[in-house]
């Protein structure tokens, strides 16, 4: 087989494709060629009979979204024999036409028939049977063997040309329900059978000439002996351009794929996983206090908690966010900080002494009197090198500021406009920003979603959220969530299925460098391990807890167990992707080299390194690759991954506090005494924080708030949340990318309650009424 297709000036890659035969209810694929429009496949396809009739569908691969079909031809293989003398060694060229119109020509199809000799009386026969009767297990079906004779599997032989007698016995498998046919085409007309259990549209029941009841889908135009099971709550439609889709009118959702009970329970319990991103996102800014708390319940003993034990009259507890707090009994009085390093930061350093940090956080002391620096602090006489980094608490809002102003001096002039549309924001946004050069990407950015107003730079907090929510779906087998239990993600090692997953890697590398450039939020976090990479940091075994707290606990036992218990452990780890399980060394012949009690920190090491890294490592280096490109990595060598201010950063906050809402917000032709506004805020705080969220959303694009919350709000610059009266009652609430939201005067709490709720669950974009 090989065509030529049309080029499509809109496609710079050109098309990626392959061809689809189907003949007599079966059907076969060829592989797909990579970008181009000359494709060639030299796979021999032998499952035709003398009376066939084959379809060729031309499909155009796609990675993220349902193939497409370019176009299709139809080659009768009895006419093609009957212009041979019953002979198919020819090339035969088909014109491929689209599906929509047969008078559009998308380009050639030539295909190669060769080896298919037919008996002249068999092929009679045949063409009488095909013409004359329905299919049915009783008709000949005509086979090709290996000499190039077609004979029929009705258990007699057939002569070939040669004289040599064939045979083929019945198969024993159940056949092919009968293909439905038009009136005119047959003698008598199948019989309707009564229906039974409940309707069947579009299905119809009929019964074939041996009594057997089979079913007919008019939408999809085949057959089957099952009886059809509508899934409940499911409709299929048919779209203005004639295209079958499919409602569920639970979840208000259409596609293209027919649904399965198999893949309705997909797609709930991805669905389900989603509902729970709320919680898990929490978990995930608080993942390192939970750890942190564990690590200070198992270091309760004095002997090994770094700070020693607590002054007299002090306790500590835990709340029920595992925020851990203290409690001073003789005062009755509760706080966060620790009372240990209240003691050292409330005495003043001696004249002449500064206080200054390392890039690792450390503190060092700087005595401009002697113009030396030492570790040691000169309050306690004891070195901070070593220190506990609980003891000095840093300005994480300066270095944000700090790190803006380093962003602003590589930020670019003039904008760059990026135009996608939602239905393909995935791979609109990939073709787009991986042909931008990478400092153009550092340029202000307006985003364009065709058909929705663009009041100023576009919706750019917006599309940083949803286009975050796509590339990091591990639906997509880019990503996956870091445990059972655990949603933050990392990389995936079986991310190679994809033969393009590099490339993606590094858009999605430049994609996360532009949110942080930005300021702008994504929808989800990572582990911390990645983070610690993004910053440069060297990863620790205390890192794998984070990820993996079984297998962090099985080397901690390890370590403490190994003499004892006389383990027979090898520097050789098995690892197990997509199925496949291979053995990988730890250092070289570590397959031979057996753990002892004093090798044993060195295994525990190379494993944590391997359990870090394994299967990732050209996916991280494409990630980077991207990265640096547009922001590189010293720029945020003085954030710290222990704190996850970098997750801040990126995330945002979640809990959203009403009154710091209420404090930072302005109004425009509204007194803060309206009635139109205290309904609002009474509207806001009946809502939960899921629907604020939403709301939040609805008005400036993201669910996120900046680190400082409501007072820091950005649009184009420095933007603070506004009502403004604006419009008739009759009138939804617009709103606009300033983070400004239109409020028609409604003359009643219910009226503006329901115009608001309609607007949040039914409308997107920006500039909406």
């Amino acid at each position: 087989l090989s065509a030529k297709l049309k080029e499509n000036k809109k496609n710079w890659f050109g098309p990626s494709p392959y061809v689809e035969v189907a003949v007599d209810g079966q059907s076969k694929r060829t592989e797909k060629c990579n970008n181009t429009h000359s494709p060639k496949w030299k796979q021999a396809l032998t499952i035709v009979t003398p009376v066939s009739k084959l379809i060729f569908r031309v499909w155009s691969h796609q990675t993220l979204k349902a193939d497409i079909l370019l176009g299709l031809a139809t080659l009768e293989i009895r006419e093609t024999l009957k212009a041979n003398d019953l002979k198919c060694e020819v090339i035969q060229t088909l014109q491929l036409c689209s599906d929509r119109d047969p008078r559009d020509v998308i380009g050639d199809l030539s295909i190669c028939l060769d080896g298919m000799h037919v008996d002249p009386e068999n092929f009679a026969s045949a063409e009488r049977t095909h013409r004359d009767t329905s299919p049915s297990s009783d008709s000949e079906e005509w086979v090709i063997v290996p000499n190039g004779d077609a004979v029929s599997s009705t258990g007699s032989p057939s002569r070939s040309p040669g004289g040599s007698i064939t045979s083929r016995p019945l198969r024993p498998t159940r056949p092919p329900p009968p293909t439905p046919r038009r009136p005119a085409a047959s003698p008598t007309t199948p019989r309707i059978a009564p229906m039974s259990n409940g309707p069947l549209p579009p299905w119809e029941q009929r019964v074939d000439q041996n009594g057997r009841v089979y079913y007919v889908d008019h939408f999809e135009k085949r057959t089957t002996w099952d009886r059809p099971e509508p899934l409940p709550t499911w409709e299929r439609r048919v779209d203005p351009m004639g295209r079958g889709y499919y409602v569920d009118h639970i979840t208000r959702t259409t596609t293209w794929q027919r649904p399965t009970q198999e893949s309705v329970r997909n797609y709930e319990e991805w669905q389900h996983q989603r509902s729970q991103l709320q919680g898990a996102m929490q978990q995930f800014n608080q993942r390192f206090i939970f750890g942190l708390q564990d690590q200070l319940a198992a270091t309760a003993n004095k002997e090994f908690d770094p700070l020693g034990p607590l002054p007299l009259g002090w306790e500590k507890r835990t709340d029920t966010n595992g925020r851990v707090y203290f409690v001073h009994h003789p005062t009755r009085t509760t706080q966060w900080e620790d009372p240990r390093t209240q003691l050292l930061n409330d005495k003043p350093l001696p004249e002449g002494w500064e206080m200054r940090f390392t890039v690792d956080g450390i503190p060092y002391f700087v005595d401009h009197n002697r113009r030396t620096t030492t570790y040691i602090d000169p309050r306690t006489g004891k070195s901070s090198e070593n220190g506990p980094q609980i003891t000095y608490v840093r300005d994480f809002k300066a270095k944000v500021q700090y790190f803006r102003f380093w962003c602003q001096q590589l930020s670019m002039p003039q904008h760059i406009k990026i135009t996608v549309s939602r239905k393909t924001l995935f791979e609109d946004s990939f073709q787009q920003i991986m042909s931008f050069h990478p400092q153009d990407l550092r340029r202000r950015l307006w985003i364009i979603f065709p058909g929705e107003e663009g009041l100023d730079y576009g919706g750019v907090a917006e599309w940083f959220f949803l286009l975050s929510h796509e590339v990091l779906n591990p639906m997509y087998c880019l990503f996956e969530y870091a445990g059972k239990d655990n949603y933050c993600l990392q990389i995936n090692p079986a991310s190679y299925i994809n033969p393009d997953h590099l490339k993606y890697f590094k858009f999605i590398g430049r994609f996360i460098a532009m949110a942080l450039f930005h300021g702008k939020f994504i929808d989800t976090g990572f582990s911390l391990p990645f983070y610690k990479r993004i910053l440069n940091k060297p990863l620790a075994l205390k890192d794998l807890e984070s990820i993996d707290p079984e297998f962090y606990n099985s080397l901690i036992w390890i370590d403490n167990n190994i003499e004892e218990c006389g383990l027979e452990m090898f520097f050789s780890v098995d690892k197990e992707i997509l199925g496949e399980v291979t053995t990988h060394d730890l250092k070289p012949d570590g397959g031979n080299i057996q753990v002892t009690e004093e090798n044993k920190e060195e295994y525990i090491r190379l494993v944590a390194e391997w359990r870090l890294s394994r299967g990732v490592e050209e996916q991280t280096q494409a990630f980077f690759e991207g990265f640096n490109e547009v922001l590189p990595q010293q720029y945020l060598q003085y954030f710290d991954a222990k704190e996850l201010e970098l997750q801040v950063m990126l995330c945002g906050m979640q809990e959203i506090d009403l009154m710091d809402w209420q404090r930072n917000t302005i109004y425009r032709h509204y007194a803060r005494s309206s009635k139109q506004i205290l309904w609002f805020w009474q509207f806001v705080k009946e809502m939960d924080n899921e629907k604020r969220m939403r709301l939040l959303q609805f008005v400036t694009g993201t669910c996120r708030l900046p680190v400082g919350g409501f007072a820091d709000l950005m649009s184009n610059g420095p933007q603070k949340f506004c009502i403004e009266k604006v419009g008739k009652e009759n009138w939804l609430p617009r709103s606009h990318t300033f983070n400004r939201l239109d409020l028609p005067p409604y003359k009643s709490y219910e009226q503006l309650k329901e115009k608001l709720m309609f607007a949040i669950e039914e409308t997107e974009g920006f500039g909406q009424e």
